[in-house]
């Protein structure tokens, strides 16, 4: 199982979000390439970035960040990007600048048929997002609330043939309160492609727990506040996964 360092970006700077409120900003780095070289040098396998002002506004806001991240850590570190991101003409720009996977969430609950258009014009490229508390679908920087059911929705995304599920629980994201481990395994479950969780991840204790149910398609976790502030050692957690695993997980 991957961890996966997180890069928030708003204003150009790093940050970290409490429940997607953008005035609980945080700002960990007035440098995010730095950051990122950062999690490489300690063995980070993939990178995970958000554009924080995008996703509020609708459109690509951190590009310069975004490519100063992507060039500072080259092609073998995969990076996968979400936040703001609308129509097809951003995508094949993302992903000629270098970016690996990029996540749709909004827009694919919002507009299914763009995501549908994505999969199909850069397969293997899309993953989708999906945001929820208490089992319904967020949106617009989980400032609103939809009936949409987690598990329905992102069955028929996977029909849509997405690489991978990204699922947050936001009522633990940035909080530090631990992982829904019991969300994520039922969602891993009802899927076929893989899911990586997000949102809550603290410390060791819950890297073993997802560890345990890793085997149900959990292939990765994100975690950005943890690895900040210190409650969780990114290095440690990495070694702890591949162990739990029997082995080095791939990219």
């Amino acid at each position: 199982m991957l961890i996966i360092p997180a890069i928030d970006l708003k204003d150009g700077h790093c940050v970290r979000l409490e429940q997607g409120e953008m005035d609980s900003a945080t700002v960990f780095s007035e440098d995010p390439a730095a950051t990122a070289r950062h999690w490489k040098e300690l063995g980070a396998r993939r990178l995970h970035l958000v554009d924080l002002n995008g996703a509020f506004a609708g459109k690509p806001v951190n590009d310069a960040a975004i490519r100063s991240i992507v060039d500072a850590v080259g092609d073998e570190m995969p990076v996968q990007l979400g936040g703001g991101i609308r129509d097809l003409a951003t995508i094949e720009r993302y992903l000629d600048d270098g970016v690996r996977y990029v996540i749709i969430g909004t827009a694919a609950v919002k507009n299914p048929g763009f995501l549908h258009e994505a999969c199909d014009a850069f397969p293997g490229h899309v993953m989708v997002g999906l945001d929820a508390r208490d089992g319904k679908i967020a949106v617009e920087g989980w400032s609103k609330i939809t009936g949409h059911d987690v598990i329905d929705l992102a069955r028929r995304f996977e029909g849509y043939g997405v690489e991978a599920v990204i699922y947050t629980d936001i009522g633990r994201d940035g909080m530090l309160t631990g992982v829904n481990i019991e969300a994520t395994q039922r969602l891993a479950q009802a899927l076929s492609i893989p899911v990586i969780a997000s949102g809550g991840v603290t410390n060791l204790d819950d890297i073993r727990a997802l560890s345990t149910v890793a085997k149900d398609g959990i292939i990765g976790a994100i975690t950005g506040r943890a690895i900040y502030q210190g409650t969780l050692d990114f290095a440690e957690a990495q070694k702890l996964a591949d162990e739990l695993a029997g082995g080095v997980f791939g990219v």
